[in-house]
């Protein structure tokens, strides 16, 4: 190979090696560009997304609204903010107050031990129910299934009394009452599936939707309040016209626990 020829050759390959330089050099920079167009995209996503999620939590929360609502009182009550919720034959002419949260283990054991024979001595006429609904549990233990099973006993309400009376009674029952710690009846497919034991509501469309809807959430609140401002301390609680009665905890002991304060 000549001088000349071995010049014009190394010059070539120079020239060569510079080009590729460039061309990887310009790839390296577009490269470095998207990564940097990615990460701002991801910033700023990232931005939205705890934005959006601070605004989120400044929202006030389903009961929070509530108390705020228009007030719906169920069907089948009486007195202010339509509280007043009484059970059997206006002949009887005794009234048990009877003081529950639905949340209340305490007052599953006594609905299952005592539920049937309330029923029965109201049927008979033996004496009125006023039924006072607490949610001091959704307080202590956390949650809002005290609340929202109140709600949902309310709808039952609107529908009959023994509907009510019957829903209260499934919700207490041992296959369906959950642990205190357990908010299960805050879910609404929950309270609703307990819903379809009772023949009036099963299928009832008007009360599914005023469950899902939390049509008496505001009505809920308020008798939570009436119970509040009762002076009544703990659930279940029994009242004959006003004076306290001992909690008993079989049918016997009820019934003789009534049947004295009757006379009374």
């Amino acid at each position: 190979m000549s001088k000349r020829n071995s010049q014009a050759a190394k010059s070539a390959a120079r020239e060569r090696l510079r080009a590729e330089r460039e061309r990887q050099a310009k790839k390296d920079k577009a490269r470095r560009q998207l990564i940097v167009a990615a990460s701002v995209v991801g910033i700023l996503a990232v931005a939205g997304g705890v934005g959006y999620a601070v605004v989120q939590a400044n929202q006030p929360g389903a009961w929070e609204t509530a108390k705020d609502a228009k007030l719906v009182k169920p069907a089948n009550t009486s007195g202010k903010n339509g509280t007043t919720v009484v059970l059997g034959k206006d002949s009887a002419k005794k009234t048990l107050e009877l003081y529950e949260d639905s949340r209340c283990p305490a007052c599953a054991m006594f609905e299952q031990a005592n539920g049937e024979t309330m029923k029965k001595d109201i049927d008979a006429g033996k004496y009125k129910v006023q039924y006072i609904g607490a949610t001091f549990i959704d307080g202590g233990a956390g949650g809002e299934g005290s609340k929202n099973a109140l709600s949902a006993l309310g709808a039952a309400l609107d529908v009959s009394k023994d509907a009510f009376l019957e829903y209260k009674s499934a919700l207490y029952a041992a296959k369906n009452h959950p642990e205190e710690s357990d908010d299960k009846f805050a879910d609404d497919a929950y309270l609703i599936k307990v819903a379809n034991q009772v023949p009036d509501l099963k299928s009832d469309k008007a009360f599914k939707k005023a469950v899902e809807d939390g049509t008496y959430d505001r009505w809920a609140l308020e008798m939570s309040a009436k119970y509040d401002d009762s002076g009544v301390e703990g659930t279940p609680a029994l009242k004959m016209d006003g004076k306290k009665i001992e909690t008993p905890q079989t049918p016997e002991q009820y019934t003789a626990a009534l049947d004295k304060a009757l006379k009374g």
